[in-house]
Order: C-alpha cells, then structure tokens, then sequence
C-alpha cells in the first residue's frame, strides 16, 4: 500500500501547485480504516472546519430516508401536503401548463422537478453577484418567490431529465422541519451529528457559530449570511474527519436502511454542465468508465461535492471513500476531477 499512498500524496500535491488553490485537505480510507492516508495544505488538516456547501444535501437525504422509515412521510407524497397553496401556486409552470400541484417529494430529491435554480440561473448573473458582493440572507419565501419569476426547464418527470437545482433541497429542508415541527438545526442534531458522535459539525444559526472563509480565485470571501440561506442545500460546516464518519455510515447504513438505493435505482444524468455527473437517490453518481477517463476506470463514483471545492466520494468497487477540499470556487468541476483521478489508482 505504500505505492498507493506516495502516488496519492503526489497527485494530492500536483493539485497544490496550482495557483489557485490556497489550502486544501484531503482523506483517503477504506470501509475499516486500516487503509487510511491523510494530507493537508496551507494550514489546513483533517480537523480544520470548513464549508462543506452541497454535501450538505446528504445530510437532507438522510433525514428524508430516515423519516420515511418511521412512516412520517412517502416519497410518493406531492408536497401540496406539506406547503400552503399560496406558496406554491405558479411555482411550476411550464408550456401554460400548471404542475406545481403535482410535484412530489421524489421529484425534489432526485432532481427530476424541472425547477430552475436561483443563484446559478436567475437574471443578470446572480451567482457572481452573490459570490462577489455584499452578504446577504434570502429567507425561504423569499427564495421561493424568486423562482416563481423564471421558467422552469420540463415538466417533471420527463424522460430520464433531471436538472440540479437547490430549491428542490430548499423544499426538502422546509418539509422536513414541517413533518418533525422542528428547526432543521435540530433535527440534524438529532438524527446524524448525535447518533454519529459529530461534534464539529453543524449548521451555523447565528452570530456566534464559526463561519469559515472561502476562495474566489485569490479573494477570501466571508458570506455567513449567504450560507444561512441555503441550509438544506449547502449550509454545513465540518472536517474532513467527521465528514469521513458521516459518509460512512450514510452508504453503509448506520442511519437509515441502504437496500433503500437498490430498491429505487435512480440513475439520470444532470445537465450538460455538470458532465459526467448524474444523479442517484439524493446523491451524485460519477461513471468512470466513459470519456473522461479514456474509459478506463470501472464502477463509479457515489456521494456528493460542492461549489465550494468540497467532496465527500465512496468508490465500492475498491472500497474507498475520499472526502476533502480545495476551498475554490472559481472552477467547481476540480474536486470531482481529483477524484476520479485518485480512484483510478486505487486498489483493493
């Protein structure tokens, strides 16, 4: 394995060269640990808190799939149940057509409503206004009412389409406090950070929670009021450790029953700009043996990354898990790279 650890720490470093990449941290495991490397740079370790932005979507996931098991909600379930008419009217209009009645709780977690996102899709470049200017908090009805203003992509459940968008994780988050009459904060608590014994990882709720600085290229932002902003869908911060935990126990079900992925089999392909990604039940899947690796890889890749250059990744056909990041945002395809790269030199 000491081939397999120097060829790790010299891709890990071949990616520290990189201009814009001013700390990074990276973990490298198998399911019982006794595989395990680890390397930091630019200050940063396995214990450095940081924005773990869509990871966090796993973390909605899993409270989704465990209150399904308790039978306090269906997938099956149109969120008409959950949110007032008032909220969602003209939510999804597509074509003339009116669907916004017949979204489900699927439809949000497999990405297969259709909605468009706010930031990455709004008018006049809303994302790098977000990222670039002043910090600012949009409330849930806030955002909901943005994305009434722009057309959604198709009608939902068309074809195999999917199209990530953080609404439809927004909407999870809201249901899921509606279903347990608790703060989203708290019903992490509860569910993951305590069962898991996480005790650096959380969702900042005010002033006094630790909020990590994130690179724009070589401008170190600080956006606490932005990340409250979208919670469910990318509000977290952690480690590497604990997201090591985490990632764990959430595909080898320690939290919740994992035949639940066998049993749904979701498997479509997100949007031309997030090649090669698709997306499985309430994660990403990455093919490995398509054109970006020459298709010379095997299997794929599962779990989930984030904008922020975070990425928390299980390879089973080697049984290896591969959490980290980059803390960069000007290219958000990095982390997903490094790890298809890391996983092409993986043994068993």
């Amino acid at each position: 394995m000491e081939i397999q650890k120097q060829k790790v720490r010299k891709i890990f470093r071949n990616l520290t060269k990189k201009k814009q990449i001013h700390e990074s941290v990276l973990l490298v495991e198998n399911s019982n640990g006794d595989v395990s490397y680890s390397f930091g740079y630019g200050g940063k370790n396995i214990d450095t808190p940081f924005f773990i932005a869509s990871i966090t979507k796993l973390f909605t996931t899993t409270c989704i799939y465990i209150l399904r098991e308790q039978g306090k909600l269906s997938l099956d379930d149109e969120i008409t149940r959950y949110l007032k008419t008032d909220t969602l009217k003209n939510l999804h209009v597509y074509k003339g057509l009116e669907y916004s009645n017949r979204l489900t709780i699927s439809n949000l977690l497999f990405h297969t409503s259709g909605l468009r996102d706010v930031i990455e899709e709004g008018s006049n470049k809303s994302k790098k206004r977000a990222i670039l200017n002043k910090d600012v908090q949009i409330d849930f009805n806030e955002t909901i009412l943005k994305t009434k203003e722009i057309k959604p992509h198709f009608a939902p459940d068309m074809g195999k389409r999917a199209h990530y968008a953080n609404i439809n994780f927004e909407i999870l988050g809201k249901i899921i406090e509606i279903v347990t009459n608790s703060s989203l904060e708290d019903v992490y608590r509860q569910l993951i950070f305590g069962p898991l014994e996480l005790k650096n990882t959380y969702l900042p709720k005010d002033e006094d929670d630790f909020i990590p600085y994130v690179y724009y290229k070589d401008t170190a932002l600080y956006r606490p009021k932005l990340l409250r902003s979208v919670r469910a869908s990318g509000g977290c911060v952690s480690t590497a450790r604990e997201l090591m935990v985490f990632i764990k126990a959430f595909f080898k079900g320690k939290l919740f029953n994992n035949t639940v992925f066998h049993e749904l089999k979701v498997n479509n392909r997100l949007q031309a700009s997030m090649l090669p990604i698709h997306y499985g039940s309430g994660y990403m899947r990455v093919p490995l043996n398509g054109l970006a690796t020459l298709f010379m890889g095997k299997g794929e890749l599962i779990g989930h990354s984030g904008s922020t250059g975070s990425f928390a990744f299980y390879y089973p056909e080697k049984d290896m898990f591969f959490i980290g990041d980059v803390n960069q945002m000007e290219n958000p395809a990095t982390p997903v790279r490094l790890v298809m790269r890391l996983a092409m030199y993986m043994k068993s």
